[in-house]
């Protein structure tokens, strides 16, 4: 992007953010600082407005990619203030739609033939319009309804040209604004990129679908629609077409009979099972990705869309989440204080007396509520504003689910106020939990595991006997190691010999044990340690 360019479209954006009152943002970065008597002249919007309300509107007069960035950033509730955080949650990233000429072009482009030679129907007119992409309805040659969702032409290009714009924009806030070096701009807008970067490719999309609808394979609880590959490319993305009721539409729901609070519970179900039994979890799931299958009103069954957003959490962080909340809900702020420390999310050092009570005197007080109305969500936003000031850096899938949770906490309560989410929650946790501590489950992976064991067994002998040889080099001079060991007594060969051979033996069962992700991961570390020493001894 041309300077000129950049400064203009800077000059733009300052002007629009005095328009809204948020004129402080403009002075903190020193840019436009000289000319500042200009842009008094221009504001119109009151500030009597919540400053709440003020950006999200701001926000939506800038374009498209500022809405999507409001949308990313209300995700980052550890830097922002609640209301916020709530207000920029709701904007809507609804645009006009492109021609329906350049849809029917692109899809030309992408499978060489045109839209009536692959589709038995397409409708030119979208169903639906986004600043990322848009979506028709088709039926294929087949018989099948589906839904043709096509990205807009050159939005990559567009979606570079205005990060370049709000990375210049984070640099600035990182270098003058007071708050820059908390809020971390820089960092945030480079979230932003990768998040949205993904969106961009719907081939990965798809394969978050399938993947998805594989976890689900015959719930009665979830429903993810047919992904047909066939008619996919990396900016087209085809899918069955579903017939559902909106999540938003509760009157809907209920003039049909739905169980709401049996709907309301099996979304909780669903999330848990998703981020702990599956690990893959849907992100993204407002209430326009979420439908529901009222065919049997008694037993109800979502139908989730858009899955260019989805998450996962490594083994250990599962591990340490889950039992965070069990900890948590018995009231047990050691055990809290304990994993954060043992999870990495706090440095080693930090003090764990002091770190439990800061955690007692934030959460204590939650718990004057009756425990069905306790948030999740919130008690995972307390546990890491507590932690971050002992230095706790929050991972972005972490945040990423606490988003997710309290979207999932918000739907489930709007339907049905009086869910009880711990008791509907900690079923799936204590069972994920006691499977983990199973050793059939250990015996189980390691089976699955085992063709790469096996393989890395095989690589075994000689990387310990290199091992071996580097610890006996450093024990002794080399010429002089050559001749002990040519002149070495039988009865001392034998022992240096059983001492490596239990040292291999040890390590290879601490190896095992880590590599299995079985818990307690330090219960590895014990004979890897104790075959490290016995390597040692044997080579003195």
């Amino acid at each position: 992007m041309g300077r000129l360019r950049l400064v203009l479209r800077l000059l733009a954006i300052q002007r629009t953010l005095i328009r809204y009152g948020l004129e402080e943002i403009v002075w903190e970065t020193h840019l436009f600082r000289p000319v500042g008597w200009v842009f008094n002249l221009i504001r119109s919007r009151s500030r009597r407005d919540p400053l709440g309300k003020r950006i999200p509107e701001a926000l939506e007069e800038l374009g498209p990619i500022f809405v999507k960035f409001g949308q990313a950033v209300s995700t980052r509730r550890d830097l922002l203030p609640t209301d916020i955080a709530d207000e920029l949650a709701k904007l809507q990233d609804q645009v006009p739609p492109f021609s329906s000429e350049e849809a029917l072009k692109i899809l030309a482009d992408a499978f060489g033939k045109k839209a009536n030679e692959l589709f038995a129907d397409f409708q030119q007119e979208p169903l639906a319009a986004a600043s990322v992409a848009q979506v028709h309805c088709a039926t294929l040659h087949s018989g099948e309804s589906v839904v043709v969702k096509i990205l807009r032409p050159r939005v990559r290009e567009l979606i570079e040209r205005d990060l370049t714009v709000l990375y210049a924009i984070a640099k600035l806030a990182a270098r003058y604004w007071s708050d820059g070096q908390r809020l971390r701009p820089v960092e945030v807008v480079s979230e932003f990129e990768k998040t949205l970067l993904k969106e961009l490719d719907l081939t990965r999309e798809a394969a978050n679908a399938a993947q998805l609808k594989r976890n689900f394979e015959g719930s009665d609880m979830l429903y993810v629609p047919e992904v047909y590959w066939d008619y996919c490319r990396s900016n087209v993305l085809t899918m069955e077409r579903i017939s559902a009721v909106p999540i938003s539409d509760i009157e809907g729901l209920k003039s049909a009979g739905t169980d709401i609070r049996r709907l309301a519970e099996n979304g909780v179900v669903i999330f848990f099972t998703q981020v702990f039994r599956h690990n893959l979890f849907h992100a993204d799931m407002h209430p326009g990705n979420i439908f529901v299958d009222v065919s049997n009103p008694k037993k109800p069954r979502y139908v989730a869309v858009d899955f260019g957003i989805v998450g996962s959490l490594s083994s250990r962080d599962q591990h340490y989440l889950a039992g965070n909340f069990l900890a948590f809900f018995k009231r047990d702020y050691h055990r809290v204080a304990r994993l954060h420390l043992d999870s990495g999310w706090v440095p080693a050092d930090t003090q764990i007396t002091e770190l439990e009570a800061a955690i007692r005197a934030v959460c204590e007080p939650i718990f004057n509520k009756p425990l069905k109305d306790i948030s999740f969500g919130l008690v995972l936003l307390r546990l890491f504003d507590t932690a971050r000031q002992f230095d706790m850096e929050v991972q972005p899938q972490l945040v990423l689910l606490q988003k997710t949770l309290l979207n999932i906490e918000g739907l489930g309560r709007q339907l049905y106020p009086d869910l009880d989410l711990w008791a509907t929650a900690q079923p799936v946790l204590q069972e994920w939990m006691q499977q983990r501590t199973d050793p059939r489950e250990h015996l189980k992976r390691l089976l699955n595991n085992w063709p790469q064991i096996s393989e890395d067994l095989m690589l075994l002998p000689d990387a310990l006997y290199q091992f071996v040889r580097k610890v006996l080099e450093e024990v002794y001079e080399e010429k002089a190691l050559k001749s002990e060991l040519k002149n070495l007594p039988i009865r001392k060969a034998f022992t240096l010999s059983g001492g490596l051979l239990a040292g291999a033996v040890l390590l290879l069962a601490g190896v095992l044990w880590i590599g299995l992700e079985a818990t307690p991961t330090w219960f590895g570390w014990g004979p890897v340690a104790a075959g490290l020493a016995l390597t040692f001894r044997a080579g003195r």
